[in-house]
């Protein structure tokens, strides 16, 4: 009996096994003009859902899990589960409360829409 007693304590202390989710940079293209900054981060087969943008005192982060379901043993995996994580510094001149954010085709589009402050001015000039 004080067999059994030991087995079973032995299988409560094993360690449970996980797999930890690579991280990676998604790639990133840039663009800017007069009203806006485009930002347009690649992250393919991540859900609308598992995809988080923060701003914070001029801070930008970019969070996007992609979930894979398994179907039976794996046998070879190459394309699995992947957390894409990225961080940037965005001017202070960005108004943050007309952020907008789509996701389409794997890729995560942002625009991050410039104050009016921000945006150049034509000046006219006066006849004196």
């Amino acid at each position: 009996m004080s067999n059994r007693t030991e087995l079973v304590k032995g299988e409560k202390s094993l360690p449970e096994r996980s797999r930890d989710i690579p991280s990676l940079a998604p790639l990133v293209d840039i663009y800017e003009n007069d009203d806006e900054i485009l930002l347009h981060a690649d992250m393919p087969g991540v859900d609308k859902k598992d995809i988080t943008v923060n701003i914070d005192n001029g801070k930008l982060s970019l969070c996007g899990v992609r979930k894979i379901e398994a179907k039976g043993t794996v046998q070879w995996e190459e394309f699995g589960n992947v957390e894409y994580r990225r961080t940037f510094s965005v001017p202070q001149t960005i108004d943050v409360n007309k952020i907008n954010a789509e996701v389409k085709d794997g890729v995560l589009r942002l625009h991050l829409v410039k104050s009016e402050a921000a945006k150049p001015k034509q000046i006219e000039i006066k006849a004196a």
